[in-house]
């Protein structure tokens, strides 16, 4: 990675800056010729004196964007589910075309103009023998099981293909065939028709008309937001110490289409310091989209925060704003299945979809609760209006899986339209972890063996199949987890053979396609998925549990521990990614797990805070190790009560797990219950949470306990008196056990740190965060005791900020 020098400014914002990189390092295919030719200085100049002009001459849309904007009617429907994944429907493209005649030709490259509408796209093939346009859909299962808005849906898009090919080739009139291609009998079913040039003319005019009205109102909003956003100002009178810094690095970053690590203290603004210049970059950039990710809700509420800040400085800026959420938390009835047969919101959803999606844009505020309303009001499903309405908004603040997961929709999204986004990830030093999860699969044979007891008669059969597999695995392994070099071949196979009849059967039985049965079909889908990928960077291991004599069951894990392969495309897919945090330290930790490209720019955003103003204690006298655990409870106690004696306020302590914190909470309580403690528990619902953090406040005083890593440990604001100080019980080791002993060994195959790499910094990571919460502006006061005598190791200091100057 390469450093970005920024120089402090006192100037306004965004005047000519200075990028310390030779422009011959900049990506020679970046967009951006401006950029590119005369240099950042000169191209920032030119920007923000003459903001381009973004009102566009026509509006191009691809075919399927089109016919799913006009041509989808009926309900939603999700029986017929889940269809073929994207290396199946390649094959069977493949399959299908290799089937055809020498004068066939596949993935037909076709447009055409209508008014101010460019429709564009790939025809799967063309026969000119038999002059037979073929459109080609893949499929499992039954095919009359199809709904008919889908059959109706691909109709459409094969009508307007087949204009496309008339106007290119001049043909009077064509044949056009959707072609059904089974992926598991690899059978076809062709439905054939013969179309007149002028019919499938007058079609295609219609379906454009229909949509040009929605792309004229679509290409004002662009000018007017480009417009608007080209003279933005920053919202506040001035920055904060280090928040310029951030914003500028921001800026050049997505000016010149690079990756950029930023590291920046707790407590500066980072959100709105990148937020800000993202937004301001928009014009000149022609970014089509931004993406605002996070780990946790609190993330997606600050990002909510800054826009809303920067809209009131800007009342003549319609910046459509979208949150989205988990279906869990968006699902109006989550005991009922996605289809009109069941679920009254799925009832007519395209048929009313327009009516809604209209509403929603012209108050474009949607946030989870703007957005429900807008939903209920037109009686459709919240969870997939605020899918549809993805594809319209400016600014989408969302989880990390929303763009990282392998069906990511944002990802997919963009990759299907060729949208232009920038993207910021939001206390990126949870990415590793979050991407990890999303990359691995965990099977528990518990949850077969209640499928399989249950299950209906047809899926019986091949579930016990799957059952003796699954025996055969563990049956010879003595130890309680064993990890493994290779797949196993014959449990994969009956695994794949299950998810076939399952398909087949939800097909035929929808409405067995709920419930346990169902949540099972997923996971072994997910696991078949990362099967197919696995390689070195992955885990395969099986933890086996007794249950008397002879008798196991097991859990089989694919455990990614190098999400790289996968991050890596998504990010260089943006025009730029942003990836800040507190904590992003060390940085080849980062480069080597999350894949970042190259040329990725790194900042180190100096803390505008001082030593003067948080007091950091290394207490090495006690040693947290687990063999120590009894005889470190006393001295903390006392180092505790002692500091709140000294300055009663408000305190958070750390500890490394529940059962620490319970032991020294309890003797606290015993020997000094005058100080007043409030404990997190396991499995806090939201509101125990909240109630947590309301004891924290201007006058109160007491000690809050809390795990580090958990849900206090970063993500909360405690400012000002609300919280003076933390003691930090823990070096946030990941607990040894053989999972992690497996993980460190591949770790220091790949990349000779196994240690560091599974205990060391992700430990370290959680203490900064947790030391983060004390000091929030720059007039708070406050303590940080870290407790082990690890913390006085130079190796563990160099890793902590330098502005706490230890």
């Amino acid at each position: 990675m390469q450093l970005l020098s920024v120089r402090p400014s006192s100037i306004d914002f965004l005047r000519p800056i200075r990028f310390v990189i030779p422009i011959t390092q900049i990506s020679p295919d970046t967009p951006d010729a401006c950029a590119a030719h005369v240099g950042v200085d000169q191209a920032s100049a030119q920007c923000i004196e003459n903001p381009p002009n973004s009102v566009v001459s026509t509006y191009v849309v691809a075919v399927r964007a089109l016919c799913e904007f006009t041509a989808k009617v009926g309900d939603l429907d999700l029986r017929f589910t889940p269809s073929p994944t994207a290396q199946e429907g390649i094959a069977g493209h493949r399959t299908v075309a290799r089937r055809r005649g020498p004068d066939y030709r596949a993935e037909v490259p076709l447009s055409g103009q209508y008014q101010q509408l460019t429709v564009r796209g790939r025809a799967d093939g063309y026969d000119a023998t038999l002059n037979q346009l073929d459109e080609v859909k893949t499929y499992r299962g039954d095919l009359n099981a199809m709904p008919a808005n889908h059959r109706q849906l691909h109709w459409a898009q094969a009508k307007v293909y087949a204009w496309l090919i008339c106007q290119q080739l001049h043909l009077s009139e064509v044949n056009v065939a959707l072609v059904y291609f089974n992926i598991i009998s690899e059978q076809e079913t062709v439905l054939r028709e013969r179309f007149s040039a002028i019919d499938l003319q007058g079609f295609f005019e219609q379906q454009c008309g229909v949509f040009l009205l929605w792309a004229r109102q679509e290409m004002a909003h662009r000018a007017h937001r480009d417009q608007v956003l080209g003279g933005l100002k920053f919202p506040h009178a001035e920055f904060r110490t280090g928040q310029r810094v951030l914003a500028e690095t921001v800026y050049k970053a997505v000016s010149t289409g690079r990756c950029l690590m930023a590291q920046a203290p707790t407590g500066i603004g980072k959100t709105i310091g990148t937020v800000f210049p993202m937004l301001k970059a928009v014009p000149m950039q022609q970014l089509d989209k931004i993406f605002f990710l996070t780990a946790k809700t609190p993330g997606r509420r600050l990002a909510l925060d800054a826009l809303s800040v920067i809209g009131k400085s800007a009342p003549q800026l319609t910046l459509r704003v979208l949150e989205l959420v988990a279906r869990d938390k968006a699902c109006e009835h989550l005991d009922k299945a996605c289809n009109g047969d069941s679920c009254p919101l799925a009832k007519g959803f395209y048929d009313r979809l327009p009516a809604a999606r209209s509403e929603a844009l012209d108050n474009p505020w949607l946030n989870q609760a703007g957005l429900r309303e807008v939903a209920l009001r037109h009686q459709v499903c919240p969870y997939y209006l605020s899918q549809e309405l993805a594809r319209w908004v400016d600014v989408v603040i969302a989880d990390y899986n929303y763009y990282f997961d392998l069906s990511a929709l944002l990802f997919g999204l963009s990759q299907f339209n060729q949208w232009r986004v920038a993207v910021l990830v939001d206390e990126a030093h949870n990415m590793v972890e979050r991407t990890r999860s999303m990359y691995s699969a965990t099977l528990d044979q518990h949850t077969l063996n209640g499928v399989r007891h249950h299950a209906p008669e047809p899926l019986k059969k091949p579930l016990q199949r799957l059952n003796r597999e699954w025996n055969a695995l563990h049956k010879e392994q003595i130890a309680p987890y064993q990890a493994y070099p290779d797949l196993p071949a014959r449990f994969l196979l009956a695994l794949s053979q299950c998810i076939t009849l399952f398909g087949d059967y939800f097909n035929e039985h929808p409405q067995a396609a709920n419930g346990e049965l169902q949540s099972f079909y997923f996971e072994v889908i997910q696991f078949s998925k990362i099967a197919e990928v696995f390689d070195e960077h992955f885990i395969f291991d099986i933890s086996k549990r007794e249950l008397g004599h002879k008798r196991a069951l097991s859990r089989l894990c694919l455990r990614n521990v190098v999400p790289a392969a996968f991050v890596r495309p998504r990010l260089t897919a943006a025009r730029s990614t942003v990836l800040f945090s507190a904590t992003l330290n060390p940085r080849r930790y980062y480069a080597d797990l999350l894949g970042l490209p190259d040329n990725t720019a790194w900042v180190d955003v100096e803390s505008p805070f001082t030593r003067a103003q948080l007091d950091v204690h290394i207490v090495s006298r006690i040693s947290t190790r687990y063999v120590h655990r009894q005889a470190s409870l006393a001295p903390i106690v006392e180092l505790m009560a002692e500091q709140f004696q000294k300055r009663p306020g408000n305190y958070l302590a750390f500890f490394s797990s529940f059962d620490y914190l319970q032991q020294v909470a309890e003797l606290m309580q015993r020997s000094h219950a005058d100080v007043p403690i409030w404990l997190q528990s396991r499995g806090m619902a939201e509101a125990d949470r909240q109630a947590f953090l309301d004891r924290f406040t201007l006058s109160s005083r007491g000690i809050g306990f809390a795990v580090l890593g958990g849900a206090f440990g970063e993500g909360i604001d405690l400012p000002g008196a609300r919280l003076i100080g933390a003691f930090i019980a823990t070096l946030g080791l990941a607990q040894i056990n053989p999972i992690n002993e497996q993980l460190k060994q591949r770790m220091n195959l790949l990349f000779g740190d196994g240690y560091d790499y599974t205990y060391l910094y992700p430990g370290l990571q959680k203490v900064v965060q947790a030391a983060g919460r004390v000091i929030r502006g720059q007039n708070d006061q406050g303590v940080v005791m870290l407790i082990d005598d690890r913390f006085a190791e130079r190796k563990v200091q160099q890793l902590l900020p330098a502005w706490w100057a230890l």
